[in-house]
């Protein structure tokens, strides 16, 4: 065993919110990949460690923890016919795009989409991979191969689309998939792909995509199958008044209803968006332990509206935060994306909710929604997750609370990021990966698409 003590940091936040949580001003120790001791402000760790690594000019933090997102995506950032529409006008114009993704496009998004999350400092991103065309019926595969090759934490969601223009849908039908072409490659990429347990790299969960794009049975289906091989479920919900209206007009209730009778209000399930509940509601996914993913930059970006992000944690939701897009937020920074969870929470809810608040939304908050409970915290016996953040460019400088200056003062790229004890990010580089190769190909990748 190797032991690593990250020394005397300039600040840290463990995200631990016990009232006897112990103090970490001294730093922490690292063994085997998980959180040993938390060393108090100006003591040693019991154990001579074998590496120091000095943090007297970082702050550290847990890994951040990414909900939602489409990696794919980052191949139609900025495309001129969409930035100034809204999300269903929005989603119809990229559609057809989309239709036209290949396996080395998608390998191409994930590892540009991974590696942007990193340098932000996420070590855990939860992917909804919903666009199956032809010929990329092994997207999770795909996915999968990247995350290894990365060395981060990944939720690989098997998305769907089972609701095309011809029984009253959004998507095209050449992205729209049978039931049981869609079952059969759940259960294979579950079986196949998911860990369970303290320390897993790779798990996966079914995502069917939105009400208004799988039918009825698709969802219930779903459903069935999560728990028959207990896994989480994830979808998009309550985003947009349009859904809400949609839902109203197809099955003759409101979203959190719908859900119900489909059998997904558990704590089983995490929803992306959640920005149009009523009091009700808000209760009603509290009481069932249901996570939210809560995507601000996204939401500003459509004009989707402001999510009641307080009042579902204060009422039991498993509250995180997710970057979205990237052509719907235009960018996969989560140390930036907390930074605007807790801007817009503000405009809300008032100047006194804290900026910790907010880091705890991207960390342990995080961690609940994608129902882990071994990262998302700086806690003796979790995984070595963890972030150390520089303070040193002019943006800081006067900067008096470290912490707080993470978002107050619009930290944006990690310095160092480990992953299960190990070192991804290193001076604020990804550890063996030859990044401008790598988007050399990605915008020749990109342009290739939009332009068919």
């Amino acid at each position: 065993m190797t032991t690593t003590w990250i020394r005397n940091p300039l600040g840290v936040f463990t995200a631990d919110d016990a009232p006897d949580a112990p103090d970490a001003r001294g730093g922490l120790v690292v063994t085997d990949g998980v959180i040993t001791e938390l060393v108090a402000a100006g003591g040693r760790p019991a154990t001579a460690p074998d590496e120091t690594v000095d943090a007297s000019e970082h702050v550290v933090t847990p890994g951040l923890i990414n909900t939602h997102h489409h990696f794919y995506q980052t191949l139609t950032r900025a495309w001129a016919p969409v930035t100034d529409a809204p999300l269903f006008g929005w989603l119809q114009r990229l559609y057809p795009v989309w239709a036209r993704l290949t396996p080395r496009d998608l390998e191409l998004a994930t590892s540009v989409a991974l590696t942007e999350l990193l340098l932000s400092g996420c070590t855990t991103a939860a992917d909804h991979h919903y666009v199956y065309p032809s010929g990329l019926e092994e997207a999770v595969d795909v996915q999968v191969d990247v995350v290894r090759r990365l060395g981060v934490r990944a939720t690989l969601t098997r998305g769907s689309m089972s609701l095309g223009p011809d029984d009253g849908g959004l998507p095209p039908q050449s992205v729209v998939q049978d039931a049981d072409v869609i079952a059969a490659d759940c259960r294979r990429v579950v079986e196949r792909y998911h860990e369970r347990g303290a320390g897993a790299q790779v798990q996966v969960a079914l995502a069917p995509c939105s009400p208004f794009s799988v039918t009825t049975e698709g969802m219930r289906e779903a459903a069935e199958l999560a728990e028959e091989l207990d896994v989480r479920l994830h979808t998009h919900l309550a985003e947009t008044i349009d859904e809400e209206e949609f839902c109203r007009e197809r099955f003759g209730m409101r979203t959190v209803d719908y859900l119900e009778s489909v059998g997904w209000l558990t704590d089983r399930t995490w929803l992306a968006h959640g920005v149009h509940f009523d009091d009700g509601e808000v209760a009603r996914l509290g009481a069932a332990g249901t996570g939210v993913a809560h995507c601000p930059t996204s939401n500003m970006r459509l004009a989707s509206g402001t999510a009641r992000g307080v009042e579902l944690e204060d009422a039991g939701v498993a509250l995180g935060l997710g970057v979205d897009g990237s052509a719907s937020n235009d960018g996969s920074n989560l140390a930036l994306e907390a930074r605007q969870a807790l801007y817009l929470q503000r405009l809300r809810y008032g100047a006194q909710l804290p900026v910790t608040r907010a880091l705890g939304w991207a960390t342990r908050g995080s961690a609940r929604a994608l129902g882990r409970d071994d990262v998302g915290v700086l806690a003796v016996g979790k995984q070595a997750d963890l972030v150390m953040w520089r303070l040193d460019e002019a943006r800081f400088s006067g900067a008096h609370d470290p912490v707080a200056a993470l978002l107050l003062c619009g930290a944006d790229r990690a310095d160092r990021v480990m992953v299960g004890g190990e070192w991804r990010v290193r001076d604020g580089e990804v550890v063996g990966l030859d990044v401008p190769a790598l988007l050399v190909e990605h915008r020749e990748a990109a342009r290739r698409l939009v332009a068919g």
